[in-house]
């Protein structure tokens, strides 16, 4: 971890309304989550096809902390990694200070987890960002979404919308992946893990 170095933290997602409730997108909705909490906006960077916001998180200790910026891929999923690699190297952002939130299938619903590196579970915007980043050694924020249903094709089951049970819980999870990331940042990984994945 650089200590004056920002944090690149990349919400995957596909664009437009369509797919804007989707169990894929739900980094996005974590993203637009810490933007607010930060007091950023999100605005179409002139670097990356992508959108962008930048703020600062609040310090344990109240001060100035480390500087965020918010990254909402606007390709699509597969070729997300292109505009991550733009914008840390416009930021001089570590990989280590990259931080990817997304859809897990294999983590439950109601379930967030944080890790480091790893491979990418068929998920093509991490494929996309290791390809393109030469480095899988980015931390993680996975969002469990479980297993489809049935029979349902995993790519149909990702691509559709939260139930209504689970919509319920949704702002929650939402609210606590947006916690985990700051942790992640403030504390590391590690620390992270022993306070978040005990539920």
């Amino acid at each position: 971890m650089t200590d004056d170095a920002p944090w690149l933290v990349v919400g995957l997602g596909n664009p437009g309304k369509e797919y804007a409730g989707n169990r894929h997108n739900v980094g996005f909705m974590v993203a637009d989550l810490l933007a607010s909490r930060v007091g950023a906006k999100f605005g179409r960077s002139k670097r990356a096809h992508a959108e962008v916001a930048e703020g600062r998180l609040a310090s344990p200790g109240g001060y100035g902390g480390p500087k965020l910026v918010l990254l909402k891929p606007l390709t699509y999923m597969n070729l997300a990694g292109a505009p991550v690699v733009s914008l840390a190297q416009f930021f001089k952002v570590p990989v280590s200070n990259v931080i990817a939130v997304h859809d897990e299938l294999d983590v439950p619903f109601g379930q967030v987890r944080a890790k480091r590196g790893g491979g990418e579970g068929g998920h093509n915007g991490l494929r996309s960002m290791s390809k393109s980043l030469s480095s899988k050694e980015y931390a993680r924020v996975r969002f469990g979404i479980g297993r489809p249903p049935g029979r349902q094709d995993p790519a149909d089951y990702v691509l559709s919308d939260f139930s209504g049970a689970e919509r319920k819980e949704l702002e929650f999870l939402v609210d606590r992946a947006a916690d985990v990331v700051e942790a992640v940042v403030l504390e590391g990984v590690e620390w992270a893990q022993n306070k978040y994945h005990g539920g």
